[in-house]
């Protein structure tokens, strides 16, 4: 290990913010100092390691090949320094843990059963977090995206395991086109047939994919061999619970998971439009972060996730074969 002296925290932070920013006026206005200020720090940190960090443009800044490299090791120490001062406040309050996952698996699957958990594990206090870029885990956050905490756990819905050593596939997902059960009975075409679909808004709930030819209603389409209802037309939102709550609503005919509707079914708010399912190239996962890996409320909460997720498969399994299952004859 080199015993060379490091440059002062403050020019590190400023090298960090005028990266992620490419901009000098935007990190002088996070840290609360003139870009005179941060100008300064980055030139003397510039001499200090006698590389160039930055070439300055008209409008804004380059980052060097050199300074490029280093970006993501100052933005984890940075990370690793929030969390251990995190970790110096919190300590000896009660345990907890963060998990961070997408806004549809956090209102539709973790909080109707957060309570079993909760019951389980008097004690632990846990913060869920919501966030629609863990859509794509793949992605690399953009030069205006702040860098946060890394949660304890994240649950990514992505389409191959991700890349980490303590990543647990949760469960796969099939989707049915749903709707109003008022859509597949009145009006002037009733929602039989997945030809009828063309009289139909088409409610869209994935407006991460950029080409639509990728989309849930594409694939849906392609499968059920209907190629006169452009998948493009309808109702498009940020996630598929407000698709969801569109379809409540009336207002058209949404693809989703059962597990993601059970109470709607249930109530009879909606009904399985068409019974045809298609299975996603995507999943749930839960990737257990390495430093929080050992800690034993993470352990449980992981824990807890996995066995919900073989229940849920269990029930599901559990519903099929009944449907499955002959009737017998009625005896005289």
């Amino acid at each position: 290990m080199t015993n060379a002296r490091l440059p002062p925290l403050n020019a590190l932070r400023a090298f960090e913010a005028v990266a992620r920013h490419r901009s000098f006026r935007k990190a002088a206005d996070e840290l609360f100092v003139t870009p005179a200020a941060v100008t300064h720090q980055i030139k003397a940190l510039e001499e200090q390691l006698g590389v160039e960090l930055f070439r300055r443009l008209p409008r804004g800044v380059e980052l060097t090949p050199a300074a490029n490299a280093a970006l993501p090791l100052f933005q984890r120490g940075f990370d690793l320094l929030t969390r251990g001062v995190s970790e110096l406040r919190d300590y000896g309050r009660a345990p907890h843990l963060t998990v961070k996952t997408t806004p549809t698996f956090a209102s539709r699957w973790i909080m109707p059963r957060l309570h079993r958990f909760l019951a389980a594990y008097d004690g632990i206090d846990v913060r869920v977090l919501a966030s629609g870029n863990l859509i794509r885990p793949t992605e690399r956050p953009g030069a205006d995206d702040a860098p946060e905490s890394e949660p304890d756990l994240e649950i990514r819905f992505s389409n191959g395991r991700p890349d980490s050593e303590h990543a647990d596939l949760l469960f796969t997902v099939d989707i049915v086109p749903m709707c109003h059960p008022r859509l597949t009975r009145q009006g002037a075409h009733p929602l039989k047939t997945a030809a009828d679909l063309r009289y139909h808004a088409l409610l869209h709930g994935d407006t991460h994919i950029e080409d639509r030819s990728r989309s849930g209603w594409a694939q849906w389409l392609r499968h059920a061999g209907v190629t006169d209802v452009d998948p493009r037309r309808g109702l498009q939102f940020d996630h598929s619970t407000l698709a969801l709550d569109a379809a409540t609503d009336g207002l058209g005919v949404t693809l989703a998971t059962p597990l993601f509707a059970s109470d709607e079914l249930g109530r009879g708010d909606l009904v399985v439009a068409i019974p045809l399912a298609i299975r996603l190239d995507r999943a749930y996962y839960a990737v257990t972060a390495s430093a929080s890996a050992s800690r034993p409320e993470v352990v449980a909460f992981r824990k807890w996730l996995l066995e919900e997720a073989a229940l849920d498969a269990k029930n599901a399994q559990g519903a099929t074969e009944k449907k499955k299952r002959p009737r017998g004859k009625l005896r005289p």
